[in-house]
């Protein structure tokens, strides 16, 4: 329900107290704000006063009959960002420039405006943010604030009549006319002089104002010279910081949770640590499983490419119960290490380390190593047990017994998971749910900063909205990650409960209108809750476009991934173009790693090695290098889309405003994606000019910052790319 400010309301009007919540109604001092102000509750009440008196104009009340009205005498409506109608807490970063908008109008043809105020966490009033009209005639008005510091701050929007703006307005056209000349010349004066009283309108302000007052009423002075004056730079820049605002109307409060960059900003690198430096024993001939020791050798090069994350899957002990041999088969031999999501043995669950990768001192050094060269280490959280795990023995009520006394084993047609038990957490959710709150507070004990939560989807939501509140009230720097390939509304829901990222549907978008329409639906209303990571291929997901397109097709969906989303991610061995699949149709990897050991030779495909050309990490690096030093790229609602002859490619720009940039420089970026890997292909690109913050006829430099060409664009551009060399442009605008 919206606050109307008209003035103090009898007593039996007066508002509620502010624990009331968001709806309450509340009343505050007849008087206009500037810059730095924010209006306090009032009981006051209302005094008689002329309609022209005081700094703001005052309704009066007669009587007690005005009924407590539940929109306000401004309307103030659809306020955003705000999730389920502020049943949820909406997200940001820190630095991060939060678009706040309302639909907000009234009777009549007065001028009304709008104005964002955002409160840090401790009550203060930290930004009032004069609002924009967004388009002529839908009445919704925008500006974006940016919190600076972590924790639970709270918006709201204020709308409220013009009284300068409605006078400009009609002065403008009725005395260039000769309409009422001398009376809309003193109304203006009038207007004039209760700005004066605005508070905080200093001694140079108050001497513009001043004077103008005087020129209006100078009727010696030519009418036109006295109107200019009083609408010229002058007046408007007083305005501005000291805006004469009547029958002041404030909409509910909304909260906006803000947290470290790191929440929306983020380039994840997937490996298998027992993968790293394993090797076949030439005495017995059998595997030798990798080590936290020889996996912290890869770090250094994982870091060299740009990551800032290094996700292991899970680390801990694998049951033998239905162990899963290669290729999913149900017939492991004697050194098959199984599935690290089979997770449980007798040698521990949940909060064991499997011993073939060291101990808990082995990883805390790996976690050290991880954090000298930048990365923070995130691991995985399965909950979900191998037959074998101790819970299964000790807490039986956690899972679900079907009539013959058995557990059934973990299914999503067409695939089958006969080694792993789902839990059930219905039976007795209390000792469950304190359980897994025990084993993630372990994990942040020894350097665990990030989640990837495995199947999130499969739990209750409820469940993910407690546990993600109670470790981010003690640990408000732990990241969750929602793998939730679901429906969408289950996605969705996870991140307004608490999820700081969200795998998405990126994997499966390939064409230009799909991933137009997928990053406008991420980048819309959605944006408030949800903040996706892209990734071209996950160890259980090798998408058929990888695995006929040649490096072209990785390239590309790399590029895709960097540039239109904040946070990214990639699978171990995407460097170097893996793509075969196990069968026709299917989305598993040959000799998948989920599996079987599966070591790479990195010092053959480095720089410099004689298998070099067989590796992307270059190319690679070259694009997380983009998006560290590029601040567009960081965000998540400014893709906007652009439009070129041929659907083979996608045309989009990231724009970030120099108001919001550390150097106050414009960072404004182009990308031009051939979505063909087979073929070189050519189009005209026709740009929304608006949309790079330029004329339709202007013209500037682009300079390409994977190939360093540089080309004069402007409206409608000729390209011609060609996959084998490169599949896409990343153009960084120069204007002129």
């Amino acid at each position: 329900m919206a606050t109307s400010v008209t003035g103090g309301l009898p007593a039996e009007r007066e508002p509620a107290d502010a624990g009331d919540g968001a709806g309450a109604v509340r009343t505050v001092e007849p008087a206009a704000t500037g810059p730095e102000e924010l209006p306090e509750p009032s009981t006051a009440t209302a005094q008689s006063a002329s309609p022209l008196a005081g700094s703001e104009r005052v309704r009066t009340v007669a009587d007690a009959d005005i009924p407590t009205s539940a929109i306000g005498r401004i309307p103030v409506l659809a306020v955003a960002p705000v999730v389920d109608g502020g049943r949820f807490t909406a997200k940001a970063v820190v630095g991060e420039p939060v678009p706040v908008s309302a639909t907000v109008f009234r009777e009549g043809h007065d001028a009304v405006a709008a104005t964002a105020v955002l409160v840090d966490p401790d009550g203060v009033p930290h930004a009032r943010i004069r609002m924009a009209l967004l388009a002529p005639g839908t009445d919704r008005y925008g500006a974006s604030v940016v919190p600076d510091r972590e924790g639970t701050w709270s918006f709201h929007v204020e709308g409220w009549s013009d009284v300068y703006g409605t006078w400009e307005h009609a002065a403008t056209i009725k005395v260039p006319a000769g309409i009422d000349v001398e009376l809309m010349l003193e109304e203006g004066a009038r207007v004039l002089e209760r700005t004066l009283q605005v508070p905080g309108v200093g001694e140079d302000d108050a001497a513009v104002l001043r004077d103008t007052v005087g020129l209006l009423r100078d009727s010696s002075a030519d009418a036109q010279l006295r109107l200019a004056a009083a609408t010229g730079p002058a007046v408007h820049s007083v305005l501005a910081r000291h805006p004469l605002r009547d029958l002041l109307t404030v909409s509910p409060s909304y909260p906006l949770l803000v947290q470290r960059e790191r929440a929306l900003y983020s380039s994840w690198y997937e490996m298998f640590p027992r993968s790293e430096g394993a090797r076949v024993d030439p005495e017995t001939g059998r595997w030798v499983s990798g080590t936290f020791a020889t996996a912290a050798r890869r770090l250094p090069a994982i870091a060299d490419m740009g990551f800032d994350i290094v996700y292991l899957p899970p680390i801990h002990p694998i049951g033998r119960v239905n162990r899963k041999g290669p290729n999913n088969t149900l017939t492991p031999g004697p050194d098959d290490p199984g599935s690290p999501w089979a997770i449980g043995s007798d040698e521990g669950g949940h909060d064991a380390i499997h011993p073939d990768l060291g101990t808990f001192d082995d990883f805390d050094d790996f976690v050290a190593q991880a954090r000298s060269v930048g990365l923070e280490v995130a691991l995985d959280l399965a909950l979900q047990c191998a037959p074998d795990h101790p819970w299964a023995r000790e807490h039986p009520e956690w899972f679900t017994t079907r009539a013959d006394g058995s557990i059934a084993y973990a299914e999503n047609p067409p695939k089958k998971y006969q080694d792993i038990y789902p839990m059930n957490f219905d039976n007795a959710p209390a000792g469950l749910y304190h359980e897994v709150l025990r084993v993630v507070k372990l994990w942040i004990g020894h350097g665990v900063t990030v989640f990837r939560v495995d199947n999130p989807h499969t739990k209750p939501v409820e469940f993910w909205e407690w546990l993600i509140a109670k470790v981010n009230a003690e640990h408000p720097e732990v990241i969750f990650l929602a793998e939730a390939f679901t429906r969408p509304a289950m996605m969705h829901t996870l991140a307004a409960v608490g999820f700081q990222q969200s795998y998405t549907y990126f994997t499966w978008r390939n064409t230009a209108w799909e991933l137009r329409a997928y990053l406008t639906e991420l980048s819309g209303a959605a944006a408030a809750s949800m903040r996706p990571n892209f990734w071209p291929n996950t160890p259980d997901i090798l998408h058929e476009f990888l695995q006929y397109g040649g490096p072209a097709a990785f390239k590309l969906r790399a590029v895709l991934a960097t540039t239109m989303s904040p946070s990214w991610g990639m699978y171990s061995g995407y460097e170097l173009c893996e793509h075969v699949a196990v069968r026709a149709g299917s989305e598993e990897y040959l000799d998948s790693e989920k599996y079987q050991y599966r070591p790479r030779d990195w010092a053959a495909v480095a720089p410099g090695g004689p298998q070099a050309h067989r590796s992307i990490a270059p190319y690679i690096t070259e694009l997380n290098r983009i998006r560290a030093e590029h601040p567009a790229l960081h965000l998540l609602r400014n893709i906007k889309f652009h439009y070129p002859d041929d659907e083979n490619f996608l045309c989009y720009s990231r724009r970030l405003e120099g108001l919001f940039t550390p150097d106050g420089r414009e960072d404004t970026l182009i990308v031009v994606v051939n979505l063909d890997p087979h073929a070189a292909r050519e189009t005209t690109v026709h740009l929304d000019m608006p949309a790079l913050g330029m004329d339709w006829n202007d013209t500037f430099e682009v300079h390409d910052l994977l190939s360093g060409a540089t080309y004069r664009w402007g409206e409608h551009d000729y390209v011609r790319l060609d996959p084998f060399v490169n599949p896409a442009h990343v153009l960084h605008v120069r204007r002129f």
